[in-house]
């Protein structure tokens, strides 16, 4: 790295110096050593020439180029492993003037399961670990659900677990309602079942039209048998077969599987919408709002956006885009590495393709309006805030706590966000209360665990502030004591430079008479219709039903826990036995070396490390 006091395009002229042609990678740093922009390179001299002029660039290059104080260099073998370790780098380090992916959760598939003897029809997010047939990705899981909902009506495979199915005497309410076959009381047999697998598969993969018409000849035949009840019920099964195929929409015949990606660029916001289309049918869409680089134009936009949305996703055989990317052949070759076989990029001028990437970037082009008219609320909101409570500036990260817990038991901590794009969930936390306070119901020993907690784990991974993940406003459930607790606690951390205000309703506990209690200040109100009121109100309900929500996942958890956990040898399968031979652990901890070895999986020696287990427990 040069050790000259140049900056701007002056620095950026003396690294050409040490440059060559080959494939790389470049980071631009400021005075403070934080990166501003990574880039990839097929030449690294000829493209950082291109920052050494002093003229010729667009308003955000020349912000870029002037804050510049350092560069550093990092040489690739081809371009397209340049381009990989560009994106790396830009999730890594997420640079200012880079395009980022800032919502990149996975998709969720169906699943049909082949792990046992009748296949399970199942939603799957995550690693395809499991065996079986995977169709996907879908937009989101109510897209999934509602698909499921109507396979199961239209295909009566199980949805039950397989702990479930062998656990059966007699046929559930899904059999009585008509959305399972009842395999697992052998309503119908083994061969059967796999004729209704076998339609389901070939529905997901597109051949609808074999589906339906088999459907209606097994109608017709049944009518001719005068078995009108079965007749009937084939009829309910088109009937909604036919709903599924309404409730997709757009079923392009010209198109059997690609991505439709199309981006909208207004005011230097950006919405990319993405349209799955699998099987020649939609399998939904998902509207994301990368951040844009402090200016970027559409192709780097669209270019970034593709690269890191398929960092961790299988690309289809075709990709449409609503405009060109700056690297298409780089791009098409890293995708195609990643999905070992030929991905095509395309941005198609007219037809059918063409209609379907018009009506992505129609909905991204309405999305994206919506946003503005909702940030521009949220956005005034957050300065009735600070003018409601003196603070400097409009607060960009909002935490809200809570703790929740029943008589002490469970008890768990709760931590939602919030800022100028509303809730941000993917930044919630929860906390497993550790020590005694939970289980005193001690709620300022509570508020001082998840506090300390949670600020020491700040200030150990960014002591310097510069993720963007520090508060600038906390707001505690409670009144003069927990914010007096909080306060004391973030002083023993020396953090004193975050405002803080305590919600605790009114004498007669009545929503709307809030008061609000701030360090060293009076306790004060809001007006009833204030906007800033609901909007604090949101905040905390929001609080109080995520932490509800994670006190009770932990109680529901803690209720499937029983003795039989740890006794070494007892797995899954084991206990499931037990508990279904037994009816409960206390009746397993009663019972006999003879009675325990009359459980399936159950040997002479477990049988004995059983008793003994509970022999030595008393």
């Amino acid at each position: 790295m040069s050790e000259v006091s140049l900056t701007g395009h002056e620095l950026i002229q003396d690294y050409l110096k040490t440059l060559d042609g080959s494939p790389g990678v470049y980071r631009m740093l400021n005075t403070a050593s934080e990166v501003l922009y990574v880039g990839k390179a097929r030449n690294l001299r000829a493209r950082v020439s291109n920052y050494a002029r002093p003229s010729g660039h667009s308003g955000r290059i020349a912000r870029m180029i002037s804050e510049t104080a350092s560069m550093m260099f990092l040489t690739t073998r081809t371009e397209t492993e340049a381009l990989l370790l560009e994106q790396n780098l830009i999730k890594q380090l997420k640079p200012r003037y880079n395009v980022l992916l800032r919502d990149d959760k996975s998709f969720p598939n169906i699943l049909i399961s082949r792990e046992h003897p009748f296949p399970q029809l199942k939603k799957h997010r995550g690693k395809r670990s499991e065996k079986g047939s995977y169709f996907g990705p879908f937009a989101s899981a109510g897209a999934v659900n509602r698909t499921l909902n109507q396979l199961q009506k239209v295909f009566l495979l199980r949805n039950c677990s397989d702990s479930m199915f062998e656990s059966r005497t007699r046929p559930c309410l899904q059999y009585q309602i008509k959305r399972c076959a009842a395999p697992c009381t052998g309503k119908i047999d083994a061969a059967g079942y796999a004729v209704l697998v076998a339609d389901a598969e070939r529905f997901l993969q597109g051949k609808t039209t074999t589906v339906q018409s088999n459907l209606a000849a097994e109608m017709s035949a049944a009518s001719d048998a005068m078995e009108f009840e079965r007749a009937a019920a084939l009829r309910d099964r088109i009937k909604a077969l036919t709903q599924v195929q309404q409730s997709q929409g757009i079923n392009p015949a010209g198109v059997a599987e690609a991505d439709v990606i199309a981006l909208h660029l207004e005011s230097g916001q950006a919405c990319v919408q993405v349209f799955f289309i699998r099987a020649n049918q939609s399998w939904g869409n998902r509207d994301f709002y990368p951040r844009t680089g402090a200016g970027a134009e559409e192709a780097e936009i669209l270019e970034a956006f593709v690269a890191q949305f398929y960092d961790d996703k299988e690309p289809p055989r075709l990709i449409l885009l609503s405009h060109p990317v700056e690297n298409e052949d780089l791009l098409t070759q890293l995708l195609s590495d990643r999905a070992g076989r030929k991905v095509e990029i395309a941005v198609p001028q007219r037809g059918e393709k063409a209609e379907l990437v018009e009506n992505a970037a129609r909905n991204a082009r309405e999305s994206l309006a919506r946003k503005m008219s909702e940030s521009a609320t949220q956005n005034k909101l957050l300065l009735g805030l600070a003018e409601a409570f003196d603070l400097d500036a409009p607060p960009t990260r909002i935490e809200v706590y809570d703790n929740a817990h029943i008589q002490g038991s469970d008890a768990v901590g709760g931590m939602i966000v919030a800022g100028a794009d509303g809730f941000v969930k993917s930044q919630y936390r929860k906390f497993n209360i550790k020590s005694d306070a939970g289980k005193n119901s001690d709620d300022f020993g509570m508020m001082r665990e998840v506090m300390t907690r949670r600020f020491e784990r700040l200030l150990k991974e960014d002591p310097d502030r510069k993720s963007g993940s520090w508060p600038d406003l906390l707001l505690i459930d409670g009144g003069a004591g927990q914010v007096s607790a909080v306060g004391g606690i973030l002083a023993e951390l020396g953090v004193d430079d975050i405002a803080m205000v305590g919600v605790a309703k009114g004498i007669d506990r009545d929503a709307g008479k809030e008061e609000f209690y701030r360090e060293g200040l009076p306790v004060m109100a809001l007006q009833r219709n204030d906007p800033v009121l609901y909007f604090i109100q949101r905040l905390r309900d929001e609080a109080h039903r995520w932490a509800n929500g994670a006190h009770r996942a932990k109680r529901a958890k803690a209720v499937s826990v029983t003795p039989l956990d740890d006794i070494p040898g007892i797995g899954a399968v084991r206990k499931r036995a037990l508990l279904a031979h037994f009816g409960s652990a206390k009746a397993v901890s009663r019972a006999g070396l003879s009675d325990l070895m009359a459980v399936p999986g159950v040997s002479e020696a477990m049988a004995k490390t059983i008793s003994d287990y509970f022999s030595a427990k008393g």
